[in-house]
């Protein structure tokens, strides 16, 4: 069943590490294909009917207002949450609150990197389990890039490891989450991370990691972003999977 929950794209960040390859550009603006990565995420969503979108928008704001305006192109609305500081992820979800606090939950991506999976599928698990948080979660052969997520047998998260460097497999955090709204309340103001401050502190609440096995690429390193060009063709269909 197609639903008009609401999703926010964190897209507001530095991306340092991307710098030598997109210079000009925020991290989520980096062409693949002839398009702009961000809007595979925007046609992903409405291909599985989420179309009312908040950009939480911040270095070079003004690229992505200007390319994906009021979202009606796309067949969808967006809003804009714009930080005049950098906040982090966490930081940025709490000055966007106010569009998604009337929501009973949401969906959150990371705006650099790209998941094929259903994301009605996903809600569904979140409010069966009735925790505060879901996280979209997927096994990698090399996890020295990434932490990893520790996921207890009734799915529950029971911790976090730092990446280590070791190119042992594991599973890791796909930058997709569904969140309650009461999430909002446990996040201050101010810049904080999701990732590393907000959800750690919250694991006794209530937080549960949904195992995915589609396509996952991130591309916040030159390497990855070159994986990702390469795989344009196969990234823009599964973006437009209704599933």
């Amino acid at each position: 069943m197609m639903r008009d929950t609401k999703a926010i794209l964190l897209v507001g960040g530095l991306g340092t590490r991307l710098r030598s390859a997109v210079p000009s550009l925020p991290k989520a603006m980096a062409s693949v294909g002839d398009r702009p990565f961000l809007e595979l995420l925007v046609r992903q969503l409405g291909a599985q009917g989420i179309r009312r979108l908040v950009m939480c928008t911040g270095y070079l704001a003004e690229q992505i207002e200007d390319e994906f305006q009021d979202g009606s192109d796309l067949g969808g609305t967006i809003e804009y949450s714009r930080e005049s500081v950098p906040l982090g992820t966490a930081g940025a979800l709490k000055l966007a609150q106010r569009y998604v606090q009337q929501e009973s939950e949401f969906l959150v991506l990371n705006g650099d990197s790209f998941l094929e999976t259903d994301f009605n599928e996903l809600i569904d698990f979140h409010r069966k389990h009735g925790g505060l948080a879901t996280i979209a979660v997927v096994p990698v052969q090399n996890a020295s890039r990434y932490g990893t997520v520790q996921v207890g047998a009734d799915s529950r998260v029971l911790g976090f490891a730092e990446k280590t460097g070791s190119s042992a497999p594991g599973i890791i955090n796909a930058g997709v989450y569904v969140f309650g709204s009461a999430l909002l309340a446990q996040i201050p103001e101010g810049p904080a991370s999701l990732e590393r401050e907000i959800i750690p502190r919250l694991l006794g609440q209530g937080v549960y990691a949904l195992q995915r096995q589609g396509l996952f690429i991130d591309i916040g390193t030159p390497d990855d972003y070159a994986r990702a060009r390469e795989m344009c063709d196969r990234l823009a269909q599964a973006a437009s999977d209704k599933h």
